[in-house]
């Protein structure tokens, strides 16, 4: 049984980074958890982590509710981007 802040870390609504967090997860998993192997996922991650960050502080700063865009409207965020 899941906690309920694991279930919202399991919410793409909730975590924008999810595929990120299941990759980095994946790549530790199948290299026997040696971080060096998985750079890459970590900086993914990360970087996915400031940008939702930023866009949500944005969103605070302009009264925007809710401050995390749900998935559809990431979606178009990115998309907006290329």
């Amino acid at each position: 049984r899941m906690s309920r802040h694991a279930k919202k870390l399991r919410d793409h609504d909730i975590n924008p980074c999810l595929a990120e967090t299941d990759a980095t997860t994946k790549c530790m998993d199948d290299n026997n958890y040696n971080k060096d192997m998985c750079t890459d996922y970590f900086l993914k991650y990360k970087n996915c982590r400031k940008f939702w960050h930023e866009i949500m502080m944005q969103r605070k700063r302009n009264g925007v509710k809710p401050e995390m865009p749900a998935a559809e409207e990431r979606k178009k965020i990115l998309e907006s981007m290329g």
